[in-house]
């Protein structure tokens, strides 16, 4: 009799360290992958990229300034459509080259959007994923989660406040497959030419942003369900001067 119950006892102790050891694996030790949700599919074309506009390229590098401030107006999907296009579009299409240099033409980057409520003329709040060669948006997670990457950002309340964030991502791996270590260095000036472009393009559309790195990298890859082998370098929120 004692003997049976010291064998139900070892085995409902197995079973207890089973489930813990499990519960601890998935919770803290599993590989991080993405769960797309089910709204992941919905696809929005953006609008043509203009060539021209009414500010010179001069006058866009003398007005840029880190803007930190921004009023309640929404971004038009005309806006972001030139901003996204500013940073990775596809400027030459039979070659597959886009508006920022990349070293060996490997391009690392991949650019979401965060989308408050109302923060873009009748997109739904929610995080985006931009595609260069389909110049389109796929919702890749729903709802307003402007809070959450605020809080990731060490609460720099512009984060917040503006009514869209580009996050710059970067697949390392492409390029240092590539150039081996040599090529941690590409991706990051690669990432900074692009940023660039953000800032002059918001400021010829009369915009304003600014390049925020001051953030911890595993929450807002965690915000923004990135995959694996995806890690955030910039944050720029973009909206209306204030």
């Amino acid at each position: 009799m004692v003997h049976s119950v010291k064998v139900k006892v070892l085995v409902a102790s197995l079973l207890v360290l089973s489930l813990a050891a499990t519960y601890v694996y998935f919770a803290y030790l599993a590989p991080r992958q993405l769960v797309l949700p089910p709204s992941s599919n919905q696809v929005v074309e953006l609008p043509p990229p203009r060539l021209d506009g009414p500010m010179s390229l001069e006058e866009a590098i003398a007005n840029r300034r880190s803007i930190r401030r921004y009023t309640d107006e929404p971004l038009t999907l005309q806006d972001l459509s030139q901003l996204l296009w500013a940073a990775q579009g596809i400027t030459d299409p039979e070659r597959g080259f886009r508006a920022a240099p990349s070293a060996g033409a490997t391009y690392p980057l991949e650019l979401y959007v965060v989308v408050g409520a109302g923060g873009v003329v009748g997109l739904p709040a929610g995080i985006y994923h931009y595609d260069p060669h389909e110049h389109a948006i796929s919702l890749w997670l729903e709802g307003d989660l402007r809070d959450q990457l605020c809080e990731a950002a060490l609460g720099q309340e512009w984060v917040r406040e503006a009514p869209i964030s580009i996050v710059i991502a970067a697949a390392f791996e492409r390029t240092t497959s590539r150039y081996g270590e040599r090529g941690i260095r590409y991706v990051y000036l690669e990432a900074g030419h692009a940023a660039e472009n953000v800032y002059l393009q918001a400021v010829a559309l009369g915009l304003g942003t600014v390049a925020v790195g001051a953030f911890y990298d595993s929450m807002v890859e965690e915000v923004l369900a990135l995959p694996e082998d995806q890690d955030p370098i910039y944050i720029m929120p973009v909206g209306h001067p204030a």
